[in-house]
């Protein structure tokens, strides 16, 4: 059978409309869309991981990112819900379409090859904690000084790097050793992130702890897919009022006993 060269023509034409208006559809359907669809923001979260996330009295999930969490799904109108994920499958996760949303993600230029990352929202550093009546300002004070830190970690290597010759550095096998080392008066000060940190300020020891200096800032941020802009766009609109009005001054002081760092 022959066709005319006419209506080839249309026939080409009318198929390559067709392809054109399906790739446009393609192209607007993306993970925000999809949210708010669902009614339903899927996030990844460490269920262990206090106090940005744990189980309180009455085993529901607490914390400062649970906090956030449910102000960024009520800004999108939707529900939250809560994935808990390991160190391991989170990224996975994410790049599967099983969550939306990571938080508590550290920014480091080898991830931004596979997420995308929102503006940082919450303080995280390696700090160096002691009483209150105790004079320490920098790396140079803690020569002669007592240090517990648990072995093998970031905040190992970070005091280690930092401390001058004198500096006498305990090192223990967990946070509970370290902490305990700590509040007992075995040693002067102790190395930890602020999470560990702000758990041993909630417990409001009669010597005052308080963070003395950092060895290391670096805030956490929220991590997406790539190329879901809009959502991102979302996220970082929320984020930035949520700055503005206070709420994460409010959250950063509930959870970790310190106001939100101007730098956010």
């Amino acid at each position: 059978m022959h066709i005319s060269l006419s209506k080839r023509f249309l026939m080409a034409s009318s198929l390559a409309l067709a392809i054109q208006f399906t790739g446009v559809g393609f192209a607007q359907a993306d993970e925000l869309d999809d949210i708010v669809k669902s009614g339903v923001l899927k996030v990844g979260i460490f269920e262990d991981f206090p106090p940005f996330s744990s189980a309180g009295t009455d085993m529901k999930s607490q914390g400062y990112d649970i906090d956030v969490i449910n102000a960024l799904a009520a800004a999108l109108g939707v529900k939250p819900e809560l994935v808990g994920i390991t160190g391991q499958n989170r990224i996975p996760s994410l790049n599967e379409h099983k969550l939306n949303l990571l938080v508590s993600v550290g920014v480091s230029d080898e991830r931004k090859k596979v997420v995308a990352f929102t503006a940082p929202y919450a303080p995280y550093s390696i700090d160096v904690v002691g009483p209150k009546a105790l004079e320490v300002k920098g790396p140079a004070d803690l020569a002669g000084k007592s240090v517990a830190v648990n072995r093998g970690t970031l905040e190992d290597t970070s005091v280690t790097e930092a401390a001058p010759a004198g500096t006498d550095i305990q090192r223990f096998n967990d946070y509970n050793g370290v902490i305990s080392a700590f509040l007992s008066g075995q040693v002067q000060l102790m190395v930890v992130g602020n999470d560990v940190g702000a758990a041993v300020l909630a417990k409001q020891p009669a010597s005052e702890p308080e963070s003395k200096f950092q060895l290391l800032n670096s805030p956490s941020a929220m991590a997406v897919n790539l190329n879901e802009d809009r959502l991102l766009a979302k996220l970082d609109e929320t984020l930035a009022a949520m700055k503005k009005d206070g709420t994460l001054d409010a959250i950063s002081k509930k959870w970790l006993f310190i106001p939100l760092p101007p730098e956010l």
